[in-house]
């Protein structure tokens, strides 16, 4: 008994370690892909796509989850709203700051909860509600003393944010729509991204010459692009493993520990500056991020009691 605990927890651990090294990675290794590769983002995305759904499909070989047949038409709106989702936050990366795309990614508890408030009609209590003003004030903060701050890289997060936003709110409406979990559904809408992208790249990138998708790319580049594909597979299935694993809030909880460590890496790694006021913003974001998590916690636990008191 306790042998088969501790062999259950061991592979929550090395679930949660996969998570954090490949979490942490993507964002340093797509940086650098862009610093000193220059190589073009919606093609980046589209190799993430691809390398994805190859995943998946040796994943579902190997008995990992069982794939389900949607249909194509109830998912085209989630398919192009993840290539959004994804191409906006690479370009967020890439033109801004670790720091300022990273806190950027903390507004969409904000911008979710305005959606789902909006047009869902879902409620959200006072609490819940406060703790957006220590998230959006500290985004704000950072952004205003941000010395690499830009117009182009702050239209790309906000883009990044609202997109990422729709996505997450109609991927759990689909989800339970279609009696699907996200590898099943994943296992769709990464090939329609890709197609759809595939259709798209040729208008905003070159396709031959420097910088073109089939340009004189170095060996290097090449290996680390694949590498960088790989890496986003296991972000996507560890996210899986974790939440299916233990909860959406252990899962939460481990993200806040990824934020920091993320930060961190982008200053040490790519000499982001770092002035007092931005550490502040950085501190308010995270004060604020953590509360939600907390006061999240709290009322699903108050939700199970109610239940469980029901005659």
């Amino acid at each position: 008994m306790a042998e088969g605990l501790f062999s259950a927890n061991r592979r929550i651990i090395a679930g949660m370690l996969v998570n954090l090294f490949s979490s942490i990675c993507i964002v340093f290794i797509n940086k650098w892909i862009y610093v000193h590769y220059g190589f073009p983002n919606m093609t980046l995305t589209l190799v993430h796509f691809v390398v994805t759904w190859l995943g998946l499909y040796i994943c579902q070989r190997m008995d990992i989850f069982a794939p389900k047949s949607l249909p194509i038409r109830k998912i085209v709106w989630l398919a192009l709203s993840f290539c959004g989702f994804v191409a906006f936050t690479n370009l967020s990366l890439q033109n801004n700051s670790i720091g300022t795309y990273q806190l950027a990614k903390a507004m969409t508890t904000p911008v979710i909860i305005l959606i789902q408030t909006t047009y869902y009609k879902k409620t959200f209590s006072t609490k819940i509600k406060l703790t957006l003003v220590p998230i959006t004030f500290g985004v704000i903060l950072n952004s205003y003393y941000d010395v690499r701050f830009n117009v182009l890289g702050t239209v790309f997060a906000t883009l990044g944010v609202l997109v990422t936003s729709l996505y997450q709110v109609w991927v759990g409406a689909k989800q339970h729509e279609l009696q699907v979990n996200s590898m099943q559904l994943l296992y769709y809408q990464a090939p329609l991204s890709s197609a759809f992208l595939l259709c798209i790249i040729p208008l905003f990138e070159p396709l031959t010459g420097d910088g073109g998708i089939f340009g004189p790319w170095s060996l290097p580049a090449l290996v680390t692009v694949l590498f960088s594909g790989v890496v986003a597979f296991l972000v996507n299935l560890s996210i899986y493993w974790i939440i299916g694993n233990t909860s959406a809030v252990t899962y939460n909880m481990f993200g806040h520990f990824k934020f920091c460590i993320t930060l961190t890496g982008g200053y040490l790694l790519f000499h982001d500056p770092l002035s007092l006021n931005q550490a502040l913003g950085i501190l308010c974001t995270l004060a604020g991020i953590l509360s939600y998590t907390h006061f999240k916690l709290v009322e699903q636990e108050e939700g199970k009691s109610r239940l469980a008191q029901r005659p």
